[in-house]
């Protein structure tokens, strides 16, 4: 018999105020006398699932036994997931409840805009005034949450395909469609042959193939994919040391950068550059969909400028670019400075920040410096000679590597465009081989950040450079559809590199450069442009946004961030492509 028990029976001898004393002592509907005293029930959490800044309810309710009376403190004595968690709010707490009367609480469940992705079990008990809690235990809930993206940065590298690219056997036996092999206009099988990234080693990549629209009609021949050896290559005599030189692919060894991201996270193997044509008009379609010459034009600028020096709006007053019909004809050419819309203008008027890094102002792959009224050009074009514009400076970052130190410093925009030197752009019988080195440096850069937690880099490359690639675009032809006579252009590597981007994940989703623009436009909420981004996807099949987050490893490369930041060297820009 336990003390207390023997005190209560020893005071009922006393008689009958003792007794009465005694059991008011003794306390007939305590928890401790006669078992546990409530329960503690809760709802599932409504919603489920909510996006990183939502909350969810649920209704708990505490139901007392055998006339148990009292007050009971309410708690999440446990939250499992990332970091940051949720948390928990009641109502009401304490819950005073007496006899059989229950008493009901709202717990709401916040996140944070940076709560990651993934599932969440919360636990909810209570303790009353002794400490005892639910007869029935502590109650778990579940949520998951989707993250949200809150960094984009749009890394794009020059003028590869994905068969000359990515001959990655891993990536083959995942699924990638990627051919060893193509077909001559004389229906020949041509294998494939290895060459060096760069201009230097021991098989140099020495020479260019030309990727103006000519070209592109040459390879693509209706569909069949069979004329890429049409395709002009100079100089004549380094083209010469190879019999088929559109015919190559690049040396494994050289990109391997490249095949740990693409391995790693989500590589497509159907995305297609969106124009028919060389770099000029891709970088314009890179940030706005178009390179028409106005918002109501139905032509589009279709290739490089003619002449040397600057381009877009501060290029020389002689200078032309060749515009495109409908149907497919080059037969008109204007000025290289352009008016429209472009994505930026859609960021700036809901304030979400941008930068463009770029290694000079007037180069072909500097897409603003082509839109008039982000260049405010310092004179009316022909005329001007510089951007001043209040947006080119707040915005334009030259050179190219301070996006290296503004991810060391904390001060990366919420949408970035990267576009390299031509040393490490992958840019035929330009680069070094430095370039799988230079977007490692800013992928590990991010990575190793606290922006990983909340960012999507997508890496690309603005056009095919006249290599070969075996899968044929859809063309649209018709002479009155949006594009009709210059999209869609042929195929050019992706990779999608973010804690939320499917692991080991092949993308067999057909996209383009207007699928960039829309992810941005989807991710900030952003109405369409109208231009590629109305028809393309939005880059929805290479994210899992409700997935545990990617734990990042560092990208191992031959070189660092440091050696892009101390690199003294001139920028060097395209001559013509």
């Amino acid at each position: 018999m336990n003390r207390r028990r023997t005190l209560c029976l020893a005071s009922a001898a006393l008689g009958l105020s003792a007794l009465l004393l005694s059991l008011a002592a003794c306390g007939s509907s305590s928890p401790s006398n006669n078992g546990p005293g409530y329960a503690l029930t809760a709802a599932a959490l409504n919603p489920g699932s909510v996006t990183a800044g939502g909350a969810s309810t649920s209704l708990i309710t505490v139901t007392p036994a055998t006339g148990y009376a009292g007050s009971v403190n309410l708690s999440c004595s446990k939250i499992t997931g990332g970091s940051p968690p949720p948390t928990c709010a009641f109502s009401v707490s304490p819950i005073t409840i007496s006899s059989a009367t229950p008493g009901t609480s709202t717990l709401t469940v916040s996140t944070s805009s940076g709560t990651p992705g993934g599932t969440y079990s919360i636990t909810v008990t209570g303790s009353d005034g002794s400490g005892t809690g639910p007869s029935n235990g502590p109650q778990s809930l579940a949520l998951t949450t989707t993250a949200l993206i809150q960094h984009v940065v749009v890394i794009f590298q020059e003028n590869r395909t994905t068969d000359n690219l990515f001959q990655d056997p891993v990536l083959i036996k995942n699924g990638a469609d990627i051919a060893q092999s193509g077909v001559n206009s004389s229906g020949q099988t041509i294998t494939l042959e290895p060459i060096d990234l760069g201009s230097a080693g021991t098989n140099p990549q020495n020479y260019d193939l030309s990727h103006a629209h000519s070209a592109f009609v040459s390879m693509y021949d209706g569909g069949k994919m069979d004329g890429a050896n049409l395709i002009p290559c100079n100089p004549a005599a380094n083209c010469d040391a190879y019999p088929n030189p559109q015919f190559m692919y690049v040396k494994p060894s050289d990109v391997q950068p490249y095949f740990a991201m693409a391995e790693q996270y989500t590589f497509g193997d159907r995305m297609f550059q969106t124009n028919e044509g060389p770099s000029f008009p891709a970088h314009q379609f890179i940030i706005s969909g178009t390179s028409a010459p106005t918002a109501t034009s139905d032509l589009f600028a279709s290739e490089n400028m003619s002449g040397a020096g600057n381009a877009g709006c501060i290029a020389a007053a002689t200078t032309t670019v060749e515009l495109i019909s409908p149907l497919g004809v080059e037969n008109s050419s204007q000025y290289p400075c352009f008016e429209h819309a472009t994505l930026t203008d859609l960021l700036d008027a809901a304030a979400i920040s941008w930068r463009y890094y770029t290694p000079s102002a007037g180069s072909i792959w500097t897409g603003p410096d082509a839109i008039e009224h982000i260049c405010g050009p310092n004179a009316p074009p022909p005329n001007a000679t510089a951007c001043v514009g209040a947006e080119w400076t707040n915005n334009v970052f030259i050179p190219e590597k301070l996006v290296l130190e503004d991810i060391n410093n904390g001060q990366l925009a919420q949408v970035s465009w990267v576009i390299p030197d031509g040393s490490e752009s992958d840019h035929a019988a330009s680069n070094n081989g430095s370039g799988p080195s230079w977007v490692a440096s800013i992928v590990n850069g991010i990575g190793n950040s606290p922006y990983w937690a909340n960012t999507a880099i997508i890496i690309t490359w603005d056009d095919w450079g006249g290599w070969y690639d075996h899968v044929a675009p859809k063309v649209v032809d018709d002479g009155v559809s949006w594009g009709s006579g210059y999209v869609y252009g042929f195929r050019v590597p992706l990779i999608v590199v973010s804690p939320y981007a499917k692991a080991a994940y092949i993308s067999h989703t057909t996209h383009d450069f207007g699928s960039i623009l829309k992810f941005i436009e989807t991710t900030y909420g952003l109405p369409s442009l109208n231009y590629a981004d109305a028809p393309a996807d939005d880059l929805s099949d290479c994210f899992n946004l409700s997935q545990t987050p990617i734990t990042f490893q560092t990208i191992p490369a031959p070189l660092d961030a440091a050696h892009f930041i101390n690199d003294k060297s001139p920028p060097t820009d395209p001559d013509d492509d």
